[in-house]
């Protein structure tokens, strides 16, 4: 009889519907959507605008004009000849591989910076604290350049490297050195204390804590601080492109201001835009990897 055979099967008998997803994939594809919506709602108003009249076409012109021929914007990414004299601006990389080229250069320049100067930052800061002598000898200094905007210091770049890669890569490390310094000296102050006392008892010797526990404690909030400052970097670079590097989205936005296209510097802000989302997400993708052992406490009080 059907019915007793229901009755006496187990739970694990109930056949379930196969999932097409699995958890992490559907939480994947609501962050798509809703991004996807509030970027949508974004360029919906800003239409919207356009088509009532309140925005200037001329001035402010929407995105299905700047994002619709994107032929016509990429021509203008090679700047690398464009200043020549006796160069005919149409020599060189075609449109899309112009495009390509800008993207990379600045790509390459952001990253490079970044990475020198988390480098920097963070040996700096260990150090400031690991010897009394090299603290009280820099820790003044660094406390009395830290305030200077980074854009104070593009003359000094330009004095010290001329034109070029070389004063891009040193602006986006000026700009985040100072901060990431103190940030890491503001980490190691706030380690638990019970994590040191318990390698002490153990026999740890100061160079074991500093290695095996002050700085494995102290990583996850200092990627959290190079999150944040991959959007200072990717501001900053572009003021340092300004000057001349050949090839950079900062030249791009220079040419679009000086040829009064409103076109071109909105074209050239949503490819940043773009290129700023997508380093952030290459981070943090990076922080779940390497920081496997922290645990994920977005949104824990949303249930409150």
């Amino acid at each position: 009889m059907p019915s007793e055979l229901t009755a006496g099967r187990t739970v694990t008998d109930v056949p379930v519907a196969p999932r097409f997803f699995t958890l992490e994939q559907r939480a994947a594809l609501g962050r798509l959507g809703w991004g996807t919506l509030s970027v949508g709602l974004f360029f919906g108003i800003w239409e919207l605008l356009w088509y009532l009249g309140i925005a200037d076409p001329k001035l402010l012109p929407p995105p299905h004009i700047f994002l619709g021929n994107f032929a016509d914007q990429a021509r203008f990414f090679n700047t690398a000849t464009r200043w020549q004299i006796g160069v005919n601006p149409a020599d060189g990389p075609s449109p899309y591989e112009a495009v390509a080229i800008t993207i990379g250069a600045t790509s390459a320049r952001v990253f490079v910076g970044l990475g020198i100067a988390a480098v920097l930052s963070i040996t700096i800061g260990v150090l400031i604290r690991y010897f009394q002598f090299f603290e009280k000898l820099v820790l003044p200094t660094l406390t009395l350049l830290s305030p200077v905007s980074p854009i104070a210091w593009l003359p000094v770049a330009i004095f010290i490297f001329g034109i070029g890669n070389k004063p891009a890569v040193f602006m986006v490390v000026i700009a985040l050195f100072f901060h990431m310094v103190l940030s890491t000296i503001s980490q190691i102050d706030n380690v638990n204390r019970n994590l040191i006392n318990v390698a002490r008892t153990m026999g740890a010797s100061k160079r074991q804590i500093y290695w095996r526990v002050i700085i494995p404690a102290i990583l996850p909030q200092l990627l959290i601080v190079l999150r944040l400052n991959l959007f200072g970097a990717w501001m900053v670079v572009l003021v340092a492109e300004s000057t001349g590097v050949g090839f950079g989205l900062g030249q791009v936005i220079m040419l679009a201001r000086n040829t009064f296209n409103p076109s071109l510097v909105f074209f050239t802000i949503a490819v940043i835009g773009l290129l700023g989302f997508l380093s952030d997400w290459a981070l943090r993708v990076i922080q779940r990897r390497a920081l496997y052992w922290v645990p994920e406490t977005a949104g824990v009080l949303r249930g409150l």
